[in-house]
């Protein structure tokens, strides 16, 4: 019985080497690199905001469990979401970088991986609340190329492994001038993107706020205490907190920008022009907002002069009653422009406080980053059930028939704003001299005002603040207490008592679902 002819083993210098094993991994990562550029050179095209790592971003977001986001928001601030983008961008790298290795371990293994990885970067393109079908391009266009360049440059390694040195030269200067097209792609398609935003801001630009036909009451002079650490009784507009979920800042031209308003026990559905808006009753007052994911002493809030109209006149315009008077909707779910929904009590909005649809922001038009051209506003409520930005939409409905966006992530449904103090001077950790220390803060309790503040010096008695004069229960109020400081470690803690004579409890909890608890406490060290 003959034996069947054996194949001879290749031979070692037909295998990968090393080297070429290292050139596999650069071509992952060029491939990468170039899917990323065509990709964003498509976006440009369809919509900026399908780009895939955006898109991707945002599905990430809407995945994210609360507590991560949480955690992410009091770790890097308002930076959370350039940290999520740059992780999104290594984490493609990497795998970028792994699909060559296939790539040269086995033909096709790869390129099967990069189109994958196109089709998961279209499926959250598509499945943003604001998508079209169109939005899947970038990703599927730039995994194509991707792909097909990964499969071109790892052939030229399996053609000639173990090549010398001159053909490596070559391949590192196909690779480089690749990556340096692929840098060129990017930056091109992000200014192409940029030019369609132009729109928008010649629109802001062009925005002259009218005279209110109700003007703020005029602002206490000793409202802001001249206390140096003191924060501005107004937040400048650079420095007000942003808190959302845009990756990407919406840029919405004013002249193109409609407000409709429809749903359940609207008798009379209207779609509102900026212009429209413009030529309403305006108002401006002084509003402090909040976000619920301001820790105790955290820095999420701030207190702004709005410009807008009243959003009770819209909604009697429309034919709505709140449902103490009939009406059949308990809630208002207003929609951005990114797609994003919150959910207000619509007996809150009617009660005739001074909930608006803002339009100005401390004397200019609202900035892009703070929901430019409108955005709303109710004061006495958490942001993230009443601040909705870039607003284009609202809806009637019943807290039982929809859940709006926050709610679905487990805050709670609604979300009145609790009493709370926060110390400004000194700051944690500080170490100061022996003698008199001028420690002073802020307290609020929108809707309610403050009554009293008081603090504690270590385990002392509580010593009231004197308070700055108020400018009304829908702002904060500055408060300060000459502390004659003595030698040693200390622990300053402080409390506020609201208008309807609720002291803020000392038990301390997170933010979730509806708004962080406790005393804020500092500890400082006296020389």
């Amino acid at each position: 019985m003959s034996t069947p002819p054996q194949l001879p083993a290749p031979s070692p210098s037909a295998r990968p080497t090393p080297t070429d094993r290292l050139f596999a991994c650069l071509a992952g990562a060029v491939a990468g690199f170039a899917a990323l550029g065509v990709a964003e050179l498509v976006a440009a095209a369809v919509r900026p905001v399908a780009g895939p790592v955006t898109a991707v971003g945002g599905s990430v977001i809407d995945l994210t469990p609360a507590a991560v986001k949480e955690w992410a928001i009091r770790t890097f601030g308002e930076s959370d979401k350039t940290v999520l983008q740059i992780g999104i961008v290594v984490v493609l790298a990497v795998v970028a970088v792994l699909l060559g290795r296939c790539e040269l371990w086995r033909r096709g293994a790869g390129v099967a991986g990069m189109l994958a990885f196109g089709v998961l970067g279209a499926a959250a393109a598509v499945s943003r609340p604001d998508a079209s079908s169109a939005d899947a391009l970038p990703s599927l266009v730039g995994a194509s190329a991707g792909a097909g360049l990964l499969y071109w440059l790892v052939g030229r390694i399996l053609a000639a492994p173990g090549a010398p040195a001159s053909s490596r030269r070559r391949f590192l200067l196909v690779a480089g001038g690749t990556a340096a097209g692929a840098a060129g792609a990017v930056v091109l398609g992000r200014a192409l993107g940029s030019t369609r935003s132009q729109d928008a801001e010649a629109s802001r630009a062009a925005v002259r706020l009218p005279r209110p036909d109700e003007p703020a009451p005029p602002r206490p002079a000793g409202a802001q205490l001249a206390v140096p650490g003191a924060v501005p009784f107004i937040t400048p507009n650079k420095d007000f907190y942003r808190v959302d979920t845009a990756l990407v800042v919406p840029k919405v031209d004013a002249t193109s920008w409609r407000l409709r308003v429809h749903g359940l026990g609207v008798a009379k559905e209207l779609t509102l022009s900026f212009d429209d808006l413009l030529a309403r009753p305006v108002l401006e007052r002084d509003l402090t907002l909040n976000c619920v994911s301001n820790e105790v002493g955290g820095p999420y809030i701030g207190t702004a002069r709005w410009t807008g109209v009243r959003l009770a006149d819209v909604l009697r315009e429309a034919g709505v009653r709140p449902p103490s008077r009939g009406g059949p909707a308990d809630q208002l779910v207003a929609r951005s422009v990114d797609g994003i929904t919150i959910g207000t009590p619509v007996a809150d909005v009617m009660d005739g406080r001074d909930a608006l649809l803002a339009f100005g922001m401390n004397g200019e038009p609202l900035p892009f980053t703070h929901g430019f051209p409108v955005r709303m506003l109710v004061p006495g409520l958490y942001g993230y059930v009443s601040a909705c930005k870039w607003i284009e939409e609202i809806e009637l409905t019943t807290f039982d028939a929809y859940d709006a966006y926050w709610t679905r992530n487990g805050w709670a449904a609604k979300a009145p704003v609790k009493t709370q103090s926060r110390i400004d001077t000194p700051r944690g950790s500080a170490r100061l001299r022996a003698g008199t220390v001028m420690v002073a803060g802020v307290a609020w309790a929108q809707r309610r005002g403050i009554e009293r503040v008081e603090v504690r010096i270590d385990d002392g008695p509580w010593q009231r603040a004197e308070l700055a004069a108020s400018d009304g229960p829908d702002t904060w109020r500055q408060w300060y207490l000459r502390w004659s400081a003595t030698p040693g470690d200390h622990t300053l803690a402080v409390r506020a008592t609201d208008g309807s004579g609720e002291t803020q409890t000392a038990r301390r909890t997170g933010t979730m679902p509806d708004g962080a608890t406790g005393h804020h406490e500092i500890r400082v060290t006296v020389e």
